[in-house]
């Protein structure tokens, strides 16, 4: 895939919108794209957070270990970034993340990540609000548990 196919990609990314195409075309450069088949994992719960994920393609899951398996928390799509907890708390990954269908992201390295929210409030301000939004999803979830 041409650096230009990459950068046109990233447009389509809300958050990345408003970038300067001279800046997408840096990030698309520094960051890698990988696939992920059917069942394979992005990461576990405990790793060192490393890297986010931007999907360009693809479904993937987030759960937890729960007493009966696995506890699926979210299912995420295209445009959808994860990992972004980890680096931006500084902590291990809380939790894992396995591709439900064959999966392609772009695997932003957490120093370049970093880099982009301090060069560009939007992009930092469009992360905040998915967080929160994650947040209130939780919030939603947790009470439906206690009331069901």
């Amino acid at each position: 895939m041409t650096l230009e196919t990459e950068v046109q990609s990233l447009r389509q990314v809300p958050m990345f919108r408003e970038v300067d195409p001279a800046r997408l075309k840096l990030l698309a450069f520094t960051s890698e794209r990988v696939h992920f088949a059917d069942g394979q994992r992005f990461f576990d719960r405990g790793d060192a957070a490393d890297a986010a994920y931007l999907i360009l393609e693809g479904e993937a899951a987030v759960t937890l270990d729960g007493q009966q398996g696995p506890i699926r928390l979210a299912l995420l799509g295209a445009n959808a970034l994860v990992g972004e907890m980890g680096i931006l708390a500084d902590q291990p990954r809380s939790a894992t993340v396995t591709a439900v269908v064959a999966t392609t992201a772009l695997r932003i390295d957490r120093r370049v990540f970093l880099e982009l929210l301090s060069q560009f409030p939007q992009i930092a301000i469009a992360v905040m609000r998915e967080l929160a939004h994650r947040l209130e999803m939780t919030n939603q979830q947790l009470a439906q548990t206690r009331t069901g």
